[in-house]
């Protein structure tokens, strides 16, 4: 799915008379969650191959209150999203969403026909070429290893 841009999220917002967010393992975020927070993210590093790079994301927080009387309205946080712009003069950037689970965890946003989905992020080497990681290695059932092959042992020739 792709990731959602600030602009994006905005458009389906005006489409939707409530927000909900859903994990990766689709178990939904509550109801009475909070956003805490809207910022922009912007990282500036060095890859393990020496290559400097820049990124920037739309960072959302994602807070579970013990508040259950109030529930965050799409009308709500489009005004906090247009005073982000406004404020922190944010462009319209992918959107990286920040959850508590067993500690702060960073989802990248996307949406389907029910709601909004966090999905998982992953980390990679950057610099593969230059790192010299070894390759995916190929995993081979014993069953499946082809007993007529040139370099197999006969058990009585005494090499096994």
């Amino acid at each position: 799915m792709k990731t959602l841009t600030l602009n994006d999220v905005k458009q389906i917002l005006k489409e939707s008379t409530q927000i909900s967010f859903s994990l990766p393992n689709g178990e939904l975020v509550p109801a009475h969650f909070h956003v805490t927070e809207i910022g922009l993210i912007d990282k500036r590093f060095i890859d393990c191959g020496g290559t400097i790079r820049h990124e920037q994301r739309i960072s959302f927080q994602l807070w579970n209150a013990n508040d259950y009387d109030h529930r965050l309205h799409p009308e709500k946080l489009i005004k906090i999203i247009e005073l982000s712009e406004k404020e922190l003069q944010l462009p319209n950037l992918p959107i990286e969403v920040e959850y508590q689970g067993r500690t702060i965890e960073k989802y990248n946003l996307s949406h389907n026909d029910t709601g909004f989905v966090l999905s998982k992020t992953l980390t990679d080497c950057l610099a593969p070429d230059k790192c010299q990681t070894p390759s995916i290695k190929v995993k081979t059932k014993m069953a499946d290893l082809n007993s007529s092959a040139k370099n197999t042992c006969d058990p009585n020739s005494g090499c096994c």
